[in-house]
């Protein structure tokens, strides 16, 4: 009986692995080429052929085991497209009112960190005053940094992230790193029919 294609979440595991092993060992990559062009890796080719079974009396039935309950498919997760209209024009904000994307793209290497400094308040400031306009932030944890805390089995992981040595399973108990930040409230303006969001910051052009 023919074994039932590996889902799609373990080729992806599959697929990964085998780029990484082609690239650290060329007896691997070998084999992977022979498989490619219809030939039999030699790890396989190499070991020695098992005998034909000589003809025996059929063994008696045995007790059937109990069928194995069916393992349930993986789903990947569904994914959406992100809103690439409402990012881009919160990135204008910040370039309009902080200098974002100028600062960004600018190569800094050759100036000193004064100067860098001086530039950086500036961004610092514009960006302060557009997240203030439109958007309200929060803590995720209202615990102080640096306190100590646990973390119950079924905690919100799309909202803590746990890093250093993780293993087992919950309750967790650790060292609040940082309290993260959850936007409660977008207040963005109203964009006008037509608009192309795509422009970040227009060319200017002095006459």
């Amino acid at each position: 009986m023919s074994k039932a294609p590996p889902s799609l979440s373990r080729r992806i595991s599959l697929a990964f692995g085998s780029f990484f092993g082609i690239l650290s060992r060329p007896e691997f990559a070998a084999d992977v080429d022979r498989l490619r062009t219809g030939g039999a890796p030699e790890a396989l080719t190499s070991l020695p052929q098992p005998a034909a079974p000589s003809a025996a009396p059929a063994p008696a039935p045995a007790a059937s085991a109990p069928a194995a309950a069916p393992v349930p498919p993986v789903v990947p997760a569904t994914l959406r497209e992100a809103d690439t209209a409402a990012a881009l024009q919160l990135l204008s904000l910040l370039q309009r009112e902080a200098r974002l994307v100028d600062f960004v793209q600018e190569d800094i290497a050759a100036y000193s960190d004064a100067e860098i400094g001086a530039a950086a308040r500036v961004v610092h400031e514009g960006c302060r005053k557009v997240l203030r306009e439109h958007v309200s932030l929060a803590p995720v944890r209202a615990e102080s940094e640096g306190s100590r805390l646990t973390l119950a089995a079924g905690f919100d992981a799309a909202a803590v992230r746990l890093t250093g040595n993780v293993v087992g399973q919950a309750p967790f108990t650790g060292t609040l790193a940082h309290r993260g930040w959850r936007a409660t409230e977008v207040r963005l303006p109203q964009l006008a029919e037509g608009h192309d969001a795509r422009i970040v910051a227009q060319a200017e052009v002095e006459l």
